[in-house]
This record gives structure tokens, C-alpha cells and sequence, in this order.
């Protein structure tokens, strides 16, 4: 019967910490996979817990008996998995209301979702207390026993932490990987209240298991999000991935769906969006022998922040089949940007690696190092560091420019300023330019000492040749006619000290909370 226990234990503890894990994938789609989502998540989880402890402890001793405790895991297993249809409607209501910035229905569709939460981890919460006084039939080893379980609880949290991400959630999806350690944990306590008080007082819950099936195969229709023009939607273990047409262009949206990550449409390539902007970069190199800078000249590009492949293929238009190594986390947007956006240039050679740790094991120069990964709330910290651009540095030509899409708050140009100073601790120029129509910047950071006139000879003489591309000519004329000054900043990021959350927390929730939200509709 001990043997039972402790198993009992330990899919209690996997199936909690599963459900945390979950949590964000489930609120992911309607507000994001920010940091502040995430402390939210753990936060209240724990107190859940909490509450857990305390009430599992009060009632053990009150009732000490298996049957109580397989009863309250009962409720605890079948309610986890009622949460993601309970909050389906919620999370509906709070993706329309991203769509349209209606912050108050966002607070209070995020409240509500994460109440769903307080009735089965406070349940679940009650196992280890219970258990331990279950376990106890000798005062002399109640040390040795609670170290026994909380260890073995905390070896199925350790399953749950795992599992979901890397196998469940891209093979079945967040509703059903609910459902299906709800499913199992209900099964357990069956099995647990079988054994210790018979069948007949079994029999009695049997419906739950049959609901949890029924729900799973009738229950769980529609997509999740239901955008005008949505063709396709589906998750992975980094994002929620939604593609959406609109006049023939395709759009990449992931998690909360704020910002386009990616465009496409068959005839069309300028989208007045970023993605142009990096055509520019080596325009910026001063001449060479008396020579200007000419497209010929671009032998190789690197994309950190791949996405769905628009940089790439404007790039392949422009300068022509070069090399381009393309550094994407999640190979399920790879395989999403060859479904939708044709992303099957033979000159790209698409990698499911993380952008740094791909540059670092790269053996090739690059002319152009693009790097399209910024977008408050989330900044990989470990790509806006000193190192991180010695590396981009490293590994550019000696005509090489590192161009970044940064994006910002309307009136707050922190994050610019500081990755600026940052940058200027390795390269010797750097420039900014805004994007027109968005709240975006380029950072554009050449390895050769140059001017801004070296931009401004390098387009009058393409202008002269006459041959250059029509994209590229309206990118270079962009970058003119936007261009910042360089902002002075004393900030440097280091892998050891780079707290790029305090900032774009505090850009997000001042924008949230005073910013004028009619500009973003």
C-alpha cells in the first residue's frame, strides 16, 4: 500500500508542475510569454500551493484516512483539466481585446483566467501533507518519511517540468496536454481509492474519467484565436503560431500576436515594414580604392531571428542567390515559413539553432549580420550584450555592417540608447534611423570607420549606375531620410550584467498604463 502512496505522490507532483508549465502556453496566445506573464504565473501558482499545505495538513488530521485523500485528488485531477475549456471564452475575449488594446478587458480576462487555477492546485496541494500523515506509522521516522515523499514529489515535478514542453505541447497541444494528466492523475486516485476502500466506493466517480473523454472528443473544437483571415494556427515548444491573410499577404503572428514577424504575398516585396531596412546595412562601408560601394559586393548574410523568411527573400531579390545562413529556435516557424510564405530559396539554408550559439560554431564571414529578435517584451538578453557583438563582430567581413531591428515605445528610446553604447564598445560606427509608420529602429554598425556621407556617396553613385534594384533604392532612401543622431550613452551590457527586463518591463507597463493607445490601432 506504501508503494501505492508514494506513486500517488509522485504523479501528484508531476501532474502540478505540469500544470505550470502549461499555464503559459494556455495564456501565451491572448497576452504573451513575457517575463511578467510568467511571474504571475509562478507567483499565484505558489500561493495556491500554499494554501494547499496549509488546508492538506489541517484535514489529514482530521480525517487521516486514504479514502479522504484519493477523494480530494479526485477533485483536484478532474478539475486541472477542465481548466483550458473554462477559459476558453476568457482567452477568446482577451485575443480580441489585444487586437484592439482594451487594457481593462485584458486585466480583468487575465485575472480571471489564472483564478481558474486556485481550485485544483490548492487541491493538488493537499497530496503531500496527507501522504505524510498517511505514510507515519512510526513517530521515530516522521523525518525519514516526509524527506521520502517530498523527495519523490519533487522527482515527479522534475517529469512535469519536461514533458510537457518538449514532447506533450508540439505533439498534442496545450487543451490536450491538460487533459491528459488530468486524465492520468484521475485514474490514479481511482485506482488509489480502489485499493484502499473497494469498489463500491469507486464505482460512485467513475463518470469522471468518461466526462474527461467526451470533453476531449466533443468538447475541444475551433481553432483558439478566431482572426479574420486565419489560415493557420498551431503551437510548438517555444510559441503559438498563427498565420493570417489579409489582401493576399500572409502574416506571421506568434503568442499574443502583437507585431508581424514575418510578410509575404507573391508579387509584392516592399511591405513598409523593417525587413527592408537591412538591405541598406553595407551601404554605409566608405569607398574602397575610390571606389563606391556597389550591391556586387554583398557575398554573404546571416539572419538571427529567421522568422518566416522575409529578409531572406527581399535579400535574395536584391543581391541574388548569395549564401545565407538563416538561425531560427523554432524549426516548427521553419517548416510554417516553407507551408506559407515560400521560404524555399536554394540559397537559404535554414537553421533550428539559436542565433548565438549558430554564429558561434558558424566557420563563414558574413557581409551583412541581421538580427531580427528584439521586440519588447522579449529581448534575448544574450544577444544585446558586449559579447555578443564582439562575436557579431568576429565573424563579419572586413566590409561587414551588423544591422538590428529594435523595437521601442513611442516617446522612450532607452533600449536604443543603451544597446548603442553597448555596441560602441565594438564597433567603431554606428548609426540609427527609424522606421517609418511603426515603432521600430535600425541599429546599423559597420566594422569600417565611417561617415554618414559615406551612405549619402554610396546612393548617389547607385543612383547614377542606374541598375540598382527598386527595393534596395527605396530602403537606402528611407534610411536618408530617417536617420537619427546617434545617440551618447554610457551603458554597456555584459553577459554578467544585462538587465534588459528592468527596462522593457518598465517601457511596457509606462506605454500600458500612460501611453496614448490610440496611436497603436
Amino acid at each position: 500500500m506504501r508503494t501505492y502512496l508514494y506513486f500517488t505522490v509522485f504523479a501528484s507532483g508531476m501532474t502540478t508542475l505540469a500544470i505550470e508549465m502549461s499555464a503559459s502556453r494556455l495564456l501565451g496566445p491572448a497576452f504573451g510569454v513575457s517575463n511578467l506573464v510568467w511571474a504571475s504565473i509562478i507567483g499565484l501558482i505558489l500561493i495556491y500551493l500554499t494554501l494547499g499545505y496549509f488546508i492538506g495538513g489541517r484535514w489529514a488530521d482530521r480525517s487521516p484516512y486514504p479514502k479522504t485523500m484519493y477523494t480530494v485528488l479526485l477533485w483536484g485531477a478532474f478539475t486541472a483539466g477542465l481548466i483550458p475549456l473554462a477559459a476558453r471564452p476568457v482567452l477568446r475575449l482577451a485575443a480580441n481585446a489585444f487586437d484592439l488594446l482594451q487594457v481593462g478587458v485584458l486585466v480583468g480576462s487575465f485575472s480571471s483566467v489564472l483564478l481558474l487555477f486556485i481550485v485544483p492546485i490548492t487541491l493538488l496541494g493537499t497530496i503531500s501533507p496527507f501522504a505524510i500523515r498517511l505514510a507515519i506509522t512510526d513517530p521515530l521516522k516522521v523525518g525519514t518519511i516526509a524527506g521520502r515523499i517530498y523527495a519523490i514529489s519533487t522527482l515527479g515535478s522534475f517529469i512535469g517540468t519536461f514533458l510537457p514542453a518538449l514532447v506533450l505541447t508540439p505533439l498534442i497541444g496545450t487543451t490536450y496536454t491538460f487533459m491528459a494528466f488530468s486524465g492520468f492523475l484521475t485514474l490514479v486516485a481511482l485506482g488509489g481509492l480502489w485499493k484502499t476502500a473497494g469498489w463500491r466506493a469507486t464505482l460512485p466517480w467513475a463518470w469522471m474519467p468518461l466526462v474527461l473523454v467526451l470533453l476531449a472528443l466533443f468538447g475541444v473544437r475551433g481553432p483558439l484565436k478566431t482572426t479574420d483571415g486565419q489560415i493557420y494556427e498551431g503551437e510548438s515548444g517555444y510559441n503559438y503560431i498563427q498565420v493570417v491573410e489579409r489582401d493576399g499577404h500572409h502574416l506571421l503572428r506568434l503568442n499574443e500576436g502583437q507585431g508581424i514577424h514575418s510578410q509575404w504575398h507573391p508579387t509584392i516585396l516592399d511591405y513598409q515594414g523593417p525587413w527592408e531596412q537591412f538591405l541598406a546595412a553595407p551601404f554605409f562601408n566608405p569607398p574602397s580604392g575610390g571606389i563606391a560601394y556597389q550591391p556586387e559586393m554583398v557575398e554573404s548574410i546571416a539572419i538571427i531571428g529567421l522568422a518566416a523568411g522575409t529578409i531572406a527573400r527581399q535579400a535574395s531579390e536584391v543581391y541574388g542567390p548569395i549564401p545565407i545562413d538563416g538561425y531560427e529556435i523554432d524549426p516548427k516557424i521553419i517548416q510554417v515559413g516553407r507551408d506559407y510564405f515560400d521560404m524555399n530559396q536554394p540559397n537559404l539554408n535554414a537553421i533550428a539553432e539559436d542565433g548565438r550559439l549558430g554564429l558561434e560554431r558558424s566557420t563563414r564571414c558574413y557581409t551583412i549580420i541581421a538580427v531580427d529578435a528584439y521586440r519588447p517584451p522579449y529581448i534575448p538578453w544574450h544577444l544585446a550584450t558586449r559579447e555578443f557583438f564582439q562575436l557579431t563582430y568576429d565573424r563579419l567581413n572586413s566590409d561587414g555592417v551588423l544591422a538590428i531591428n529594435v523595437g521601442r515605445a513611442p516617446e522612450d528610446r532607452r533600449l536604443i540608447d543603451a544597446l548603442v553604447g553597448t555596441i560602441q564598445t565594438v564597433f567603431p560606427s554606428v548609426y540609427v534611423m527609424d522606421v517609418p509608420g511603426s515603432f521600430n529602429s535600425m541599429v546599423y554598425a559597420s566594422v569600417q570607420p565611417s561617415q554618414v556621407t559615406d551612405l549619402y556617396n554610396n546612393f548617389n553613385q547607385l543612383l547614377k549606375r542606374g541598375d540598382g534594384h527598386p527595393l534596395l533604392l527605396e530602403s537606402l532612401y528611407r534610411v536618408v531620410y530617417y536617420m537619427q543622431p546617434t545617440p551618447v550613452s554610457d551603458i554597456v551590457y555584459t553577459d554578467d550584467w544585462a538587465p534588459i527586463e528592468w527596462l522593457t518591463n518598465d517601457m511596457v507597463l509606462n506605454f500600458v498604463l500612460f501611453g496614448d493607445m490610440e496611436e497603436l490601432q
